[in-house]
């Protein structure tokens, strides 16, 4: 099931970025953007799955852009 959600900070030089939904921060790596860009703006409106990640934490994952 996909959750929605805005992206609040990407650092493209690292290639990692956080989601922010509702209460939930979820931090996801760029190749997870679905689209294959490997970039996303700040404020973009996302959808995306929920997926255990390294050391045993959530991540977001099939970053989708909604907008």
């Amino acid at each position: 099931m996909d959750e929605l959600g805005t992206v609040v900070e990407f650092d493209e030089a690292r290639g990692w970025g956080t989601i922010e939904a509702g209460a939930r921060s979820l931090p996801f790596h760029c190749t997870q953007i679905s689209d294959g860009t490997r970039t996303i703006a700040v404020g973009t409106a996302v959808a995306f799955e929920v997926r255990p990640g390294g050391m045993g934490r959530w991540e977001a994952g099939a970053v989708t852009p909604t907008g």
